[in-house]
């Protein structure tokens, strides 16, 4: 796919909790088109200590409003200064990078979309394309905490919405892999983001039952087109780029102990 380097322009920075904050993007010009599970890199103007762009998820594309989200986690110097955008700023993007998650080979799949932390945000644009093909999806989601929940009402828009916590304040108390709908449903196929021991533990139920299963690997990932092998993961394959060759790849791929 063609990769393009652009202004984008804030329409929204909306903070959904003390850390986390939805910022919304356009431009003049139609959006180009973004495969789920991509992501882009942005240039962090202002932040004498941001050297790199930052790789962020791309959350979801709303090509009737010509929009680009993105849901950010301000942990560092780098994001907590998008987190300070305002309205008519320009942001400059480079995108869309990576590949995407496996479509389903019909709308008669069952799909698990499992999501933790930050990770949720590429499963809403996923979810969104599942639904427009007629598959509905399950989401699967856990947070620590309720206050840690993110963007609920948006996905329950695309499928049904499934819930854990750790303290249980929201949902079902425990992890994602304790889930009582993972008893209900025999799921084909199952597709997680999130902190890796989530999608360790996830990639271990899939195999142990047979379900087809891709993770959104998270590695630290610098230039975005596989110059500079900082995101380099192991694989049956020999070393891959997560940022090019992933960040979506099928657990059968991974050397993980699973």
């Amino acid at each position: 796919m063609k990769k393009y380097v652009s202004d984008l322009r804030v329409v929204s920075v909306e903070h959904i909790t003390d850390k986390y904050v939805l910022i919304k993007l356009t431009q003049d010009e139609r959006l180009p088109e973004v495969l789920p599970g991509q992501f882009v890199e942005v240039r962090v103007d202002g932040s004498p200590s941001t050297f790199l762009r930052r790789p962020i998820s791309v959350n979801f594309v709303d090509y009737d409003a010509n929009q680009l989200w993105l849901l950010v986690a301000a942990v560092g110097d780098g994001t907590r200064r998008l987190a300070r955008l305002q309205t008519g700023d320009v942001l400059n993007c480079m995108f869309p990078l990576g590949n995407s998650f496996t479509m389903p080979a019909g709308k008669d799949e069952k799909v698990l979309l499992v999501g933790g932390g930050v990770g949720v945000a590429p499963l809403l644009y996923f979810g969104k394309k599942l639904c427009d093909m007629g598959c509905r999806p399950v989401f699967l989601l856990g947070a620590r905490s309720e206050k840690d929940l993110l963007m609920l009402d948006e996905f329950s828009k695309y499928g049904r919405v499934c819930v854990t916590t750790e303290d249980g304040t929201a949902g079902e108390r425990g992890f994602v892999t304790n889930h009582s709908v993972l008893g209900e449903i025999r799921f084909d196929r199952i597709s997680t983001c999130g902190p890796k021991p989530m999608m360790v533990a996830v990639a271990k139920y899939a195999k142990a039952n047979g379900i087809e299963c891709e993770v959104s690997l998270e590695n630290k990932m610098a230039c975005g087109v596989g110059a500079c092998l900082c995101c380099v993961e192991k694989t049956t394959e020999g070393n891959v780029c997560v940022c090019k060759e992933g960040p979506v790849v099928n657990i059968n791929k991974l050397l993980w102990q699973i």
